[in-house]
Formats: structure tokens, C-alpha cells, sequence
């Protein structure tokens, strides 16, 4: 019997790894996604030795809890690493936090039997989710047949599960938007990501996942209502009461959206390292005898890309420490984390987003028409901060969810 099965901890791959032991590895990585970004954006995923590296290292169990061989750190550290894996490229950090960060979820949201089931002996899981709803789940013994395709399944490449989100459809009563969890073996990863199929966030690995009649047990689904409050446990989560640890509240919308800013703000301090390059090394248009970084304009503009990329930091980082400390208050009273605190983290996240998405637009633009070429590391990572522009997370129905929210007309997405 695995330990997982008889109730016993899994132990740790490393016990004692700390935060600065993981983003001084983190920083160690980033020749090499550099390096390698070409070709991970063509292969559609980062390369297999970067997985390797990551999977070594204890990244993928930053936030997994202690109980099934996780570190139990802190959101704000699975942030901080995500800032400088996307310093390196930012299509990987997306492709490794969205992949690496469901776990969060699980040890949230389901139950105890759930939990011990799919991480397994080993501990190991890694898996997209989309929130859908997408394909059908009909009504069998003991749980549901599903069946759909489930597009832009960012960090499926290297997973060991998949999340998908659904609707169950009762006989009587509204449906129930729901969340469920199938192994890797019994889905298909749609061949459908890389080779230039998309503008950017190329190596995001978020391909589509066929489900094709596929069991899932009543306990591996979960309603999605822990996307805006965690109204659904006002006297804690499954995972609270399982794990003891405040973290695992997991409200949803928040945290992507801290994911989100930092993968952005990465980005930008990887396009400020390369507008720094060009300027010590190439010459000002029209006056060779001077490199750009002697031109008054070029001085300006990289202070005030700088200003914005580090305000983007620290909001992202102060999203990360609140989104924490909201649910350690929220648990110690007694309460549930509402939907104006996680619209107040939300909007922070976005700001975040907001200015990095500045800095990499105007470092494009002042960059040159050279710069507009596929093989230039500044044009690779302007699209990619558009790629992110077009995600449900930046468009306007999301605002607008907030101020009904703070207007008083509504609890939230969902209502």
C-alpha cells in the first residue's frame, strides 16, 4: 500500500530547500532559456533538459503541501521564481507556472480521498486547467462520463494530470459550472501549439486536450465557485481543515492574476537586459561616433522603463503578500474571503500587468526596425506581452465584474 493510501507523509526530495536556494537556481537558468528560446517556442514547451532542471530542483512542489512530498512555501515565493524563469523567457515561465500551480488548487479545493488519490505515492503533479466550461459531463455511478475538447491548456506538456472546467447539467435546477481531474494517461494533448501557430507566448505549452468518454469519480469534481470567495467554507476549505495552513483557502481569480503579473514583469526586465545590450553596443542614428546609451532620449526612455518595470514588481509582490495574508485573517475570524478583497488583489495584479505591458511596448518601439525582426529576442517578447493582452484576464468583463462588486450589485463572476 503507497503511503499516499495509508495516510502516511510522503517525504520531501529535499528536505531543507529554501526560497533563496530556489531563485538562486532560477537565476542560474536563465542562459539557457535564453539560448534555447528559438527552439522552445517552435517545439511549443520548453526543452526537456529545462524540465529536468526544474523537476530537480523542487520547483513543481513549491506549493504543494507538506503532507504529499510539497515544500508548503508560501504563494509569494512560487512568484518570485516565476519573475526570474521569465526573465529567461517569459513563454516558459507561463508554461511552467500554469503548469506547476494547480497543485495549489487540489490541496485546496478537494477532498481528502481526492487528494491522496492523485498525488499519488511520488507526490508528483503538474496539470493545466481550463476553467471552461467546455464539453459535457453525463451522469453515471459513482460520478460522470466526460467528454470535450478543452482549448489553450497552458503547461500540458510536462503534466502529470488535467484540470478541466464543465458543466453538470441536472434534471431539475440550474447547472453547476465544475471543475474536474483526469491522469494524463487518460487524456490526449492535442498537436495543436508551437510551429508558429500563434503570436506569441509560443512556448507556453498551452495545447487543447481531448476528454473521449472518460470516468470521473464524484470526489475528483468540485464546483468553481472558490474562483471569486471562498463563501462556499466560510469555516475553511477542505484544504484548511486538511492541512492546517491558511495558504490552501485558494481563491482563484487573484492568484492567476498574480501569476499573470509576474510572468509580465519578468518579461519586462528581460526586454530592459536586452535594450541595454543595444545600447552600450550599438551606435546613435546618425552620429556613429556615439553609442545610444550617450543619446539623452535613450537615457529617459530606459529610466522611465526601468521606474515602470520595478513598479511592477513591487505590486506584484505586495498582490502575493496580501493574497496570503487576506486568507490567514479571513481563517482566523471565522469568515470567508469575500469577493471585494479578491477584486482588490485582482486590481492590483492588473496594474501590474498594466505598467510591465508599458515598458515592453515603448522599449519596442524605440528599439528600431531591426528590432521587428522574428529572430530578435525584443520583438519575441513585444508579442508576447500582446499574446497576453488578448486573455480573459485583461478584457473589460472583469473590471466590470469589480465594480458591480464594489458597487454592491453582485458577490462576484458567478452570479
Amino acid at each position: 500500500m503507497s503511503d499516499a493510501i495509508s495516510g502516511a507523509a510522503i517525504p520531501q526530495p529535499e528536505p531543507g530547500l529554501t526560497e533563496a536556494m530556489l531563485l538562486e537556481r532560477a537565476a542560474a537558468l536563465r542562459p539557457m532559456l535564453r539560448e534555447q528560446q528559438a527552439q522552445s517556442d517552435w517545439a511549443g514547451r520548453y526543452s526537456p533538459e529545462i524540465h529536468e532542471r526544474l523537476l530537480e530542483g523542487g520547483f513543481y512542489r513549491i506549493l504543494n503541501p507538506r503532507m504529499f512530498g510539497g515544500y508548503e512555501m508560501p504563494p509569494s515565493t512560487h512568484i518570485k521564481v516565476v519573475l526570474e524563469i521569465a526573465r529567461g523567457h517569459p513563454a516558459a515561465a507561463w508554461c511552467f507556472s500554469l503548469g506547476a500551480s494547480h497543485g495549489f488548487f487540489l490541496a485546496s479545493h478537494f477532498p481528502e480521498e481526492a487528494q491522496r488519490a492523485l498525488f499519488g505515492a511520488d507526490g508528483e503533479f503538474r496539470a493545466p486547467a481550463v476553467a471552461g466550461p467546455c464539453g459535457t459531463m453525463t451522469r453515471t455511478e459513482g460520478g460522470y462520463i466526460v467528454d470535450g475538447l478543452f482549448p489553450f491548456a497552458s503547461g500540458s506538456p510536462y503534466s502529470t494530470h488535467f484540470m478541466g472546467g464543465s458543466l453538470i447539467v441536472p434534471e431539475d435546477g440550474p447547472p453547476r459550472h465544475v471543475m474536474f481531474v483526469l491522469p494524463r494517461e487518460e487524456v490526449e494533448i492535442v498537436d495543436d501549439w508551437g510551429q508558429g501557430r500563434f503570436m506569441g507566448m509560443q512556448a507556453s505549452g498551452s495545447n487543447s486536450v481531448r476528454v473521449s468518454g472518460r470516468f470521473v469519480p464524484e470526489s475528483h469534481v468540485v464546483d468553481i465557485l472558490m474562483m471569486t470567495s471562498s463563501d462556499h467554507a466560510p469555516d475553511g476549505t477542505a484544504g484548511v481543515k486538511l492541512h492546517g495552513n491558511p495558504m490552501y483557502t485558494g481563491v482563484l481569480l487573484a492568484w492567476f492574476n498574480i501569476q499573470f503579473a509576474a510572468i509580465l514583469t519578468g518579461t519586462a526586465m528581460a526586454a530592459l537586459d536586452e535594450f541595454e545590450e543595444a545600447a552600450h553596443t550599438k551606435p546613435v542614428f546618425g552620429n556613429p561616433a556615439l553609442k545610444r546609451k550617450q543619446d539623452p532620449f535613450v537615457q529617459e526612455l530606459f529610466a522611465r522603463c526601468r521606474s515602470l518595470a520595478q513598479s511592477a514588481e513591487a505590486l506584484t509582490l505586495v498582490a502575493a503578500e496580501r493574497y496570503l495574508d487576506q486568507a490567514r485573517v479571513a481563517v482566523a475570524e471565522g469568515r470567508a474571503v469575500t469577493s471585494r478583497e479578491t477584486f482588490e488583489i485582482w486590481g492590483l495584479a492588473n496594474q501590474a500587468c498594466n505598467l510591465a505591458g508599458q515598458a515592453v511596448e515603448q522599449l519596442f518601439r524605440a528599439s528600431g526596425a531591426s528590432t521587428g525582426r522574428s529572430d530578435q529576442r525584443l520583438q519575441r517578447y513585444f508579442r508576447d506581452i500582446e499574446m497576453h493582452r488578448l486573455h480573459v484576464q485583461s478584457q473589460p468583463a472583469i473590471m466590470s465584474a469589480r465594480g458591480r462588486v464594489d458597487l454592491g450589485l453582485a458577490n462576484g463572476l458567478f452570479d
